[in-house]
């Protein structure tokens, strides 16, 4: 049994930066630099192509990712990094009509449609419409968005005939499946609903009136046929692909809180606090596929960001487990489950010199993966693999984590919401899990909130280093008014406690010291990230 080293349990910034890097690793040489989608490390170790998603899912991801990293850590991102992912991305919607297409082998034309693919090649042209004011990426998202409403209809699905008459072949999602595992009602969460939340962005990045009502048409389908009242989950309604589940519950949420729609973000909660029970864990771990037979344990990171995205916006709607639930999640599973230890790859023979077999294991420093709640190898399962469109998806959920750990409030005050160590032109703050009790720092006049965990013990609270009156109101506690550069110390316990994580074939116990892992059983397997529960 191996224990990596060097898990990050604490830093937001610094995975998003060693990420970056690996994002700027993933072009394929033998194929015009466009991305490789598939990787493996164990048993094998190779890099490739495939013919779903190389040309438009990993560079939207990557887009999306790169340039909100970019904004929310303040450093350029690499522009060759850019401009590799853009020739890729745009190359995809290169083929007879708007749609995010993919050819069958390297060197072959561009003729495959997986609807799927639309949330990541608008998340491509997003990206670029909002950082970069790319008036080619808006043009053709105008184009994709009416190409869509030809051969879309929300009640027939996808005129088939009609795309084929243009050369292209639909394929959905679940032709990926056994034939006994494939549900056809789920193909919308699976394919168009996936768009959503992309949409969402580019209508703000641009205000394309096409935009929202695509977004909104699609909104309407998903709450009539799928997401119900009770919040339930259901395989005949959402499809064995558990990222599509989630990622079209992160959309609605985006979707919400662009419109300040309040039925939405019930439905939104509802589902949020009943039936992502069934397919994930208190620590944000989400099973990758959902079928009976699947792996109890393999996880998938990008299913834990956009539970991570839902999380942060029901805490700016008010709901106290929001940030509550978004602090565990990120200490707990999504930051440790970053590689950073990659000693245990072993680069292949290259006697051909291929580029999907050279350097794979430095080119997969800073990815994410399909980790078990306890490490990258899942028990019973022989294969650990990052595939690197997670890579993307994955620190985009960081990104939004990171614009959430301080947020203004409208009277000139600011709340803490996350308790990371973070510094801003208003605040300097040192987390209570890096040093002695949470340090505030003011730069500017203001009053300030910090969320109290709610595992926390009021009548521990001190407050040390400032004569600011300071009360407890719910969870929150307020200083009326920090005086500049007079720092003060919030003191209160990081009470230990035990939790059970409840899977499908075993229980996992896991000690906590207040949202951070202390130990957790491992069964046994490799390359865990935490020490084993005595």
């Amino acid at each position: 049994m191996t224990q990596l080293t060097n898990v990050n349990t604490t830093d937001i910034a610094g995975a998003i930066r060693l990420a970056r890097t690996t994002m700027g690793n993933v072009f394929n040489a033998d194929d015009n630099d466009v991305p490789f989608f598939r990787t493996i490390v164990r048993p094998t170790v190779y890099m490739s192509f495939f013919h779903a998603f190389s040309e438009s899912h990993v560079p939207g991801r990557h887009l999306n990712a790169l340039l909100a990293a970019e904004d929310v850590l303040g450093e350029p991102a690499d522009a060759e990094t850019i401009a590799k992912h853009r020739r890729a991305a745009f190359y995809s919607y290169s083929g007879p009509e708007a749609l995010p297409l993919n050819r069958t082998e390297i060197g072959g034309t561009l003729s495959r449609f997986l609807p799927h693919n639309l949330r990541e090649g608008f998340h491509a042209l997003a990206a670029l419409a909002r950082y970069r004011q790319d008036q080619e990426a808006i043009e053709i998202g105008e184009r994709s968005i009416a190409a869509i409403l030809r051969f879309w209809d929300p009640e027939i699905a996808w005129d088939r005939a009609a795309l084929a008459d243009r050369g292209i072949t639909l394929v959905e999602l679940e032709e990926f499946f056994k034939p006994e595992d494939r549900v056809p009602a789920a193909s919308f969460i699976s394919g168009i609903a996936r768009s959503i939340g992309p949409l969402v962005k580019f209508h703000r990045a641009t205000g394309s009136a096409a935009a929202l009502k695509l977004a909104t048409q699609l909104k309407e389908k998903a709450l009539k046929e799928y997401f119900w009242e009770d919040g339930s989950h259901d395989l005949y309604r959402f499809s064995l692909h558990t990222h599509s589940a989630t990622c079209v519950l992160s959309s609605l949420a985006q979707l919400a809180d662009l419109t300040d729609d309040e039925q939405l973000k019930r439905r939104v909660g509802a589902f949020y606090h009943n039936g992502l029970k069934a397919i994930s864990d208190e620590f944000g771990w989400s099973i990758e596929n959902c079928a009976p037979e699947a792996n109890a344990d393999r996880g998938e990171a990008n299913n834990t960001g956009d539970i991570l995205e839902t999380a942060l916006l029901l805490g700016k709607w008010g709901d106290p487990a929001g940030y509550d639930d978004a602090e565990r999640i990120l200490r707990t599973h999504l930051l440790p489950s970053q590689l950073r230890d990659i000693s245990f790859i072993q680069d292949p023979p290259n006697p051909h010199n291929e580029d999907g077999k050279r350097d794979v294991a430095n080119r997969h420093r800073g990815a994410f993966g399909f980790p078990a709640p306890y490490g990258h190898a899942p028990l019973d399962f022989e294969e650990v693999s990052f595939n690197m469109d997670i890579v993307g998806g994955a620190t985009a959920s960081l990104c939004e984590a990171y614009r959430s750990l301080v947020t203004a409030t409208s009277d000139g005050g600011h709340t803490i919401n996350l308790l990371f160590d973070h510094e801003t032109d208003e605040l300097k703050i040192g987390s209570p899990y890096t040093g002695e009790g949470l340090r505030i720092e003011a730069k500017v006049p203001g009053h300030v909130r910090v969320r109290l965990p709610l595992w926390v013990d009021h009548t521990q609270i001190q407050v040390t280093g400032s004569s600011s009156e300071w009360r407890v109101d719910k969870n929150h506690l307020l200083i009326d008014e920090q005086p500049v550069d007079s720092p003060i110390t919030i003191h209160f316990p990081l009470i230990e406690r035990e939790i059970t994580l409840h899977h499908r074939t075993r229980d996992i116990r896991t000690r906590l010291k207040g949202d951070q892992v202390v130990a957790m059983d491992n069964f046994g397997a490799n390359l865990t990230f935490f020490p084993p529960m005595a």
